[in-house]
């Protein structure tokens, strides 16, 4: 939001004083009203801003600042009836607001209004994901009315951004396929799995059509392909139902199912933060069109998450259905959710009753050890990790993570040679894992074990990470330990440009200058250090540096943090 909208929006606010008089309330009370509102949405509590703008509109009715805003939020909310009252008003002072032309567009969709649909969606084709998101719904109106060429003639508008293509294909092949041309299905369905057979939507569509045309072999084999390279619950029940000669169910059964498969697509590819509001808008948009709900309500949940709005993603984890081949995950993001509310006996207790269910599930016991960590519960990790490892016959290059954190735990234990042994296994599954390197090599740094293999692998995790102030940082202080004190001081500027509330890398980059004489320098680092509230140990050793400075030419005795150094 930029200064010049706030000031646009406050100057509405004031420009609408006689009718908050006449109401009885004051201009303070609006702007008040106004304002928490606006913080509670910056901070994405949505149904906190939503009550607050209310009160303001209720003050100010059809201020059209204040109607947007709340459109916005009623419709983040999934409260959808109010959404789309709200829609209808913003479009009687802004006839092409994108989302109100949407919201409005899926209710006529929803009620086989085919030809005002289109009509709505027509009017939200501007911007790339304006256009990407009106042409992929009018296909699907026209695929609503019976046909299919001008379904796949409006799909042909999307050749105008060559990074439309997939989502082109993918639902050229689904409108053939729902409108039986089985011919125009395959070649389609061929090509989005040849560009894009990593995608799991298409996979399962595929795979869904090859069944239902008497090929269930293929089929069996575009699922096994999917499975050896990812391990995913959807599809290994698929397979399953393959296996035993169950027919499938048509992947899209009606017109809405595939408008809301379009709105799966988009919101799976917004996952930047600038974009996810959006995909938080057009997931709750797909379950008013009667969409796979375990799917959906996983997907919100995964927004939600993304969003930090853990309740929320609590909430929609636990609508999943019991029966799904999601329940499980669903369960063990429920435990993360709850562990993040500080709701940590919970968050053990739905992970340790997803084991006993299920007690060869690796990743519901790897996420338990990754709670214990989160707890410092090194001990408990450490053996919940190793208990995970065992299940690894042998273990894949994808599972090198499992190791790290087994390595993690260990080395927080003090128990170097098994930490080490860890690290080294992961690094072994895949050689180009710059945390790794970073933390294999900043321990060995800390101990002055190997310090030529421990500088060489943080070089290595700079080159992967160039950017990463972390590893920088790492980088510097093994030239501070082998005497380097120049290339200390040069990567150390470097790691505080790029972190400069971290205190571990401010009390490093001070140890550095002290070193080559800049001795001022030196005390306001370490000083700096300080006040962004190193561990108490730290501070100790801070503080006398400040006092006294270093003893000549002894290396000082690091600070200890290294679970921030590391992103451990």
């Amino acid at each position: 939001m930029t200064g010049l909208f706030l000031r646009a929006a406050l100057t509405g606010l004031l420009l609408s004083g006689t009718a908050a008089h006449a109401s009885g309330q004051s201009d303070a009370s609006i702007s008040g009203s106004y304002l928490a509102g606006r913080s509670a949405a910056k901070l994405r509590d949505n149904d906190l801003a939503s009550d607050y703008l209310s009160d303001a509109l209720k003050a100010d009715s059809g201020n059209p600042v204040l109607t947007e805003k709340i459109f916005l939020l009623e419709l983040s909310e999934g409260n959808m009836p109010k959404a789309e009252e709200f829609a209808a008003q913003v479009l009687t002072f802004n006839s092409q607001q994108r989302m109100a032309r949407i919201v409005l567009g899926i209710k006529d969709f929803r009620g086989r209004h085919y030809a005002e649909a289109r009509k709505n969606f027509a009017q939200s084709a501007y911007t790339p994901v304006g256009e990407l998101t009106s042409w992929l719904l009018t296909a699907w109106a026209y695929a609503g009315e019976g046909e299919l060429n001008p379904a796949l003639k409006t799909l042909d508008r999307l050749d105008s951004n060559e990074s439309f293509a997939n989502f082109k294909t993918f639902h050229a092949a689904l409108i053939a396929d729902y409108l039986g041309n089985s011919i125009r299905a395959e070649a389609s369905y061929r090509k989005a799995y040849e560009a894009a057979g990593t995608s799991l939507r298409v996979v399962q569509a595929y795979g869904n059509f090859l069944e239902r045309n008497g090929r269930a072999a293929e089929a069996q084999k575009v699922y096994r392909t999917y499975l050896d390279a990812d391990e995913n619950p959807l599809v290994r029940a698929t397979l399953d139902a393959s296996l035993k000669n169950e027919k499938p169910k048509p992947f899209i059964a009606n017109p809405s199912q595939g408008a809301a498969e379009a709105l799966f697509s988009l919101a799976t590819s917004m996952t930047d933060d600038q974009s996810i509001d959006v995909a938080l808008l057009y997931t709750q948009l797909g379950l008013t069109l009667g969409a796979d709900q375990d799917i959906m309500y996983t997907l919100l949940g995964d927004t939600y998450e993304d969003m930090k709005r853990y309740d929320k993603a609590l909430a929609a984890y636990q609508r999943v259905p019991v029966d799904s081949p999601l329940r499980t995950n669903a369960d063990m993001e429920i435990a993360v959710c709850l562990q993040h509310l500080e709701r940590k006996d919970d968050a053990l207790a739905k992970l340790k009753e997803v084991i006993a269910r299920e007690p060869k599930n690796f990743d519901a016991i790897v996420t338990l050890g990754n709670l214990y960590r989160n707890n410092e519960d090194f001990a408990n990790a450490a053996t919940t990790y190793d208990s995970a490892i065992a299940l690894l016959n042998p273990p894949a290059p994808g599972n090198w993570r499992v190791f790290y954190f087994d390595g993690m735990s260990h080395e927080r234990l003090k128990q170097w040679d098994m930490a080490e042994k860890q690290f080294r296994k992961a690094l072994e599954l895949s050689p180009n894992e710059a945390s790794v390197l970073n933390y294999l090599g900043y321990s060995m740094i800390e101990k002055k074990i190997n310090l030529q293999e421990a500088l060489d692998m943080v070089k290595k995790a700079v080159d992967l990470k160039p950017n990463d102030g972390y590893i920088i940082d790492s980088l510097a202080w093994a030239y501070y330990q082998l005497g380097n004190y120049e290339l200390a001081v040069t990567n150390a500027e470097r790691a505080v440009e790029l972190l400069p509330a971290d205190p571990t890398i401010a009390d490093h980059l001070g140890d550095a200058y002290w070193r080559v004489g800049r001795k001022l320098e030196a005390r306001f680092q370490w000083q700096h250090a300080l006040d962004n509230k190193p561990e108490p140990e730290d501070a100790k050793r801070i503080q006398e540096k400040i006092k006294n400075g270093l003893p000549d030419d002894v290396p000082v005795t690091p600070a200890q943090n290294t679970t921030t150094k590391t992103n451990g």
